[in-house]
């Protein structure tokens, strides 16, 4: 039976609206897009144009792994972030917009404060949680001279990182390592020598990932979502540890999750070694990064 591209999104979006998709039109033409190889401004130009049968089973095949809750982004294997386009993949975490606060934050500090405007060496810059390489590649991109070590325990998760790095131009720029967070770092002994360290490390609250829509708890890798009972394990850790790495007068910011900024600023105003602690707050004013200095 022949059938239009109109005829196919308008059967893709009921479907989706059953499995109480949040965005079935997007998905669907996301989906129909990737098939046709056109973008969606074409798409919409050829509403009326007949589908080949090779078409219409290429689509269905897509279709029904977001039906079963499949992320559109594991599904397209793409996601922009920063103005940059990143291949991702089951495995890895799925970038999300709030995460560019964080990245917005130190740009700023590079561009406009005079401890990092001034400084005429290469930047030293470690981002703890690889995921797919967004943070890394993102402070890679935008910053001249620029240094980053990125650290993931997910060998997949360096792999993808790497990918990244190589497919926008940065992988000179960047050390992509093994481990335990400040571990592999720690073995390179660079004590006393990050300028800036940043992470989004996992925050969800173990007992709560279950209950998370079905593509974040079915389909995203826990081991990037859990942060222990209360969440903030990670932060506990990288608090009591990143003095040792930055140097005087670095800095270091951490995305935190809706509720938590407070509990990790105060983590930070405990350990003393942290001064000029601040809060960053995203578009809708939720409080997204807690940044501080060492002193």
């Amino acid at each position: 039976m022949v059938r239009t591209v109109q005829e196919v999104l308008k059967d893709a979006v009921d479907r989706l609206e059953k499995t109480g998709a949040w965005t079935p039109l997007l998905d669907a033409e996301v989906l129909l897009c990737e098939v046709l190889g056109i973008d969606r401004l074409y798409l919409y130009i050829q509403r009326g144009r007949s589908l080949s049968g090779e078409e219409r089973d290429s689509f269905e095949a897509l279709l029904e792994k977001r039906i079963q809750g499949v992320p559109l982004q594991y599904i397209t294997h793409r996601q922009e972030f920063m103005g940059l386009d990143f291949y991702v993949e089951e495995g890895v975490l799925i970038p999300r917009a709030d995460t560019e606060i964080l990245v917005e934050a130190v740009l700023q500090w590079v561009a406009e404060e005079p401890a990092f405007k001034a400084y005429n060496a290469t930047l030293n810059i470690v981002d703890l949680g690889t995921g797919s390489g967004t943070i890394t590649v993102s402070l890679a991109k935008y910053i001249e001279k620029v240094h980053v070590y990125s650290v993931d325990l997910s060998e997949k998760a360096l792999s993808i990182g790497r990918k990244n790095a190589e497919q926008n131009g940065v992988l000179d720029k960047i050390t992509f390592l093994q481990g335990d967070l400040m571990q592999p770092l720690m073995e390179k002994g660079l004590f006393g020598q990050i300028d800036i360290l940043v992470s989004n490390p996992p925050y969800i609250p173990a007992k709560d990932i279950d209950g998370l829509q079905v593509e974040v708890a079915k389909f995203e890798p826990r081991m990037a979502l859990d942060g222990g009972a209360d969440g903030l394990d990670f932060y506990r850790r990288i608090v009591a540890q990143g003095d040792q790495l930055l140097r005087h007068g670095g800095r270091i910011a951490l995305e935190v999750g809706h509720d938590q900024a407070d509990s990790v600023k105060n983590m930070m105003a405990n350990k003393k070694n942290y001064a000029n602690i601040k809060k960053y707050q995203d578009l809708a004013g939720i409080e997204r990064v807690v940044a501080a200095t060492v002193i």
